[in-house]
């Protein structure tokens, strides 16, 4: 298979040149060059956001492309245009935040989305996503295919969300743990993204795909306690109630990565219908692999994760643990 990537060196984009290197296949990726690529790949260098940004792309034929783009929507537009002739199949990483909100518990890939435009410089996420998603459609048709991911976790994340829980609970001590513990997340490792979407495009899948772990997969006890094992930490979770959390004014999801208390949000955010792409091959590696691979990760470059600059930093600020853990008390 001949697999041209744009983007490939950080996390999901990443994930996926690795994996396909490992399968032997003929792998060129594209990006702007402030970052190695993995070894083994073909290297070409190209800033899409500037008027010549494609150039290198003028020549080439490849079996199939994976699109790893999160930003203006004419971006992947001009992509595919360029590239209709010479790519088999286009694969779009998108995003569960294509759905208008909130979305159903159990709503699966019928569920209305926002509107896009394919032509857009830029608006906001789930616009941006969408205008992606219709921009390949509409060159590609049937040989496009919308990988609708959902919170992805693992090695080289740049959002910070699991890195920050890790590096909490390493410290040690009485933490504040959002609950209940039993509170079912949903995720998926960058890895297993990665695999899903290098199979569905060999087998030829076209259409939108929710991509995340299926349901009762993982819950925010068993993510803290792999954190534990993971660290070697002493740490120790001191439990809260959602209540406990807005008293003492904490944000969920930004300032408590990944958890969102029960309710509308967390239904959608966490509560999404898999089974088409459990069908079609999704396997989700246990929660405790993913920690643990992301922690030794993590300590191979220092312990300080990489930022995405167009993405504010997650975590607790100054004091908001202190406020936690009184309110315990």
């Amino acid at each position: 298979m001949r697999l041209l990537v744009l983007g490939g060196t950080e996390f999901v984009g990443r994930a996926v040149v690795e994996d396909a290197l490992e399968r032997g296949w003929d792998v060129t990726v594209l990006h702007r060059g402030t970052r190695q690529a993995p070894p083994g790949a073909a290297v070409l260098h190209g800033d899409r956001l500037a008027p010549d940004g494609l150039a290198e792309l003028e020549k080439g034929e490849w079996d199939a492309v994976v699109d790893t783009w999160s930003a203006a929507p004419r971006v992947v537009a001009e992509s595919a245009r360029l590239l209709a002739d010479r790519v088999g199949r286009y694969s779009y990483i998108s995003s569960c935040s294509v759905y208008t909100f909130p979305s159903a518990p159990g709503s699966d890939e019928s569920w209305p989305t926002v509107d896009g435009d394919p032509g857009s410089g830029g608006t906001d996420y789930p616009a941006d996503k969408r205008g992606g998603e219709l921009a390949g459609e509409a060159v590609f048709g049937d040989r496009f295919l919308s990988v609708r991911a959902g919170l992805i976790l693992g090695p080289y994340e740049n959002i910070g969300r699991l890195p920050w829980w890790l590096n909490r609970i390493a410290r040690g001590g009485p933490f504040p743990a959002p609950g209940p513990a039993e509170l079912p997340i949903q995720y998926v490792d960058a890895r297993d993204l990665a695999a899903w979407t290098l199979d569905a495009t060999a087998a030829g899948h076209s259409g939108p795909f929710n991509l995340v772990s299926p349901p009762g997969h993982a819950t925010m006890g068993g993510l803290i306690d792999a954190c534990t094992a993971a660290t070697g930490s002493d740490a120790e979770p001191v439990w809260l109630t959602p209540e406990q959390v807005a008293a003492a004014g904490v944000e969920a999801w930004s300032q408590l990565p990944v958890w969102i208390p029960p309710g509308e949000l967390h239904a959608s955010l966490h509560d999404n219908d898999v089974s088409r792409a459990v069908a079609a091959g999704l396997r989700c590696r246990p929660v405790a692999e993913t920690v643990a691979d992301t922690w030794e990760w993590l300590v191979s470059i220092g312990g300080t994760a990489p930022q995405r600059p167009d993405r504010p930093a997650v975590g607790l600020p100054a004091g908001a643990e202190e406020r936690l853990l009184a309110g315990r008390a």
